[in-house]
């Protein structure tokens, strides 16, 4: 994933699923190239390369 697009994931008011390593994390912060993932699963919280990143599917939020 480009930096750029998990910025406007972080900024999106709907619901994106984002992958890494084929499990569902949520990107908690963004430094440059990092982010600060949380394992949606164990609540762990990592570092991780964005390249590293994969987007799935969006789901807009119910208004």
């Amino acid at each position: 994933m480009e930096p750029e697009k998990a910025q406007q994931i972080v900024e999106s008011l709907g619901v994106v699923e984002v992958l890494y390593n084929g499990a569902p994390v949520w990107i908690e912060n963004l430094e440059g190239d990092e982010a600060e993932v949380r394992y949606l699963e164990t609540g762990e919280i990592i570092q991780v390369p964005v390249s590293e990143l994969v987007a799935g599917d969006s789901v807009e939020p119910e208004l």
